[in-house]
């Protein structure tokens, strides 16, 4: 179900009016750019490129969402430059849903989607008719009924698409039921279920313990594990979004991801 989104204004960092010395990338012409982001990593990640980007004259707006669906929408119609938010599935899923034409313009982070419960701490301990919670969006949804498979607990029917719905599970042996919840409400809800499976953004910025209340996650390799970048196939090359593309991928931002998550996230550039 989409949200209305409360949009705000991160950060607004103005251009100074000339480039320090020591500046590490050379700014083009145009001087802003404006970047859709999710509330929490994503935030937090673009807010220190915005930070490092400003010594340079560069200017980087982080604007905040609460849901999946409106950055995208907001990119398409050019209200903004750049979302940093998704992985690629789920843009693919939103330019045949919307008609939009979203490209990929770089990888961003790696983040695994886990199983999370406060009652039980393996696959093997979870119960017979268990309530699991999986997203309610098309593509989290899908991925998380991959992971469930992955995991054993259901089977996904041999002809199940890409990104399958409930209706493609063609064996519970536990009977489990499956409950559908908007993803930023996983962590919260966590407590009224047997197991979540929650995106790895919303277990931190929910405050989920990833040691001690996660215990199943998703290959590092998986590819609905790479978040990216996204801008639009006419805007991709423009000089701003390549500049934005450096500063998120710079030393500092890594050095900020690797120390502020502790592994939970790490940089999707640095192999």
């Amino acid at each position: 179900m989409q949200k209305r989104a409360f949009i705000k204004s991160a950060l607004t960092l103005t251009a100074v009016a000339a480039v320090s010395p020591a500046a590490v990338f050379a700014a083009p012409e145009v001087r802003k750019v404006k970047v859709a982001v999710t509330a929490g990593p994503h935030s937090d990640i673009v807010t220190k490129a915005a930070e490092v980007a400003k010594r340079d004259g560069f200017e980087i707006e982080v604007v905040e969402f609460t849901d999946y669906i409106t950055p995208d929408t907001a990119l398409a119609e050019k209200q903004l430059d750049i979302a940093v938010y998704q992985h690629e599935p789920f843009l693919t899923s939103f330019n045949k849903n919307k008609g939009a034409d979203l490209v990929v313009a770089a990888p961003a982070v790696v983040q695994p989607m886990g199983l999370y419960s406060n009652r039980v701490h393996s696959l093997e301990s979870i119960p017979q008719r268990a309530q699991i919670a999986i997203p309610n969006d098309p593509s989290n949804g899908g991925r998380a009924l991959i992971l469930l498979d992955k995991a054993g607990l259901i089977k996904l029917a041999k002809d199940a698409p890409a990104l399958p719905t409930v209706i493609d599970i063609a064996e519970n042996p536990r009977k489990l039921r499956i409950v559908e919840l908007e993803a930023a409400q996983l962590p919260i809800s966590i407590a009224d279920l047997d197991v979540a499976c929650v995106p790895m953004n919303y277990a931190v910025s929910g405050g989920l313990d990833v040691h001690k209340q996660g215990f199943y996650f998703e290959s590092r390799e998986a590819k609905f594990a790479l978040m990216i970048i996204a801008a639009r196939r006419d805007n991709v090359n423009n000089p701003e979004v390549q500049t934005f593309i450096k500063y998120y991928q710079s030393p500092e931002v890594a050095d900020f991801i690797n120390t502020k998550f502790n592994g939970q996230i790490r940089p999707a550039w640095v192999k």
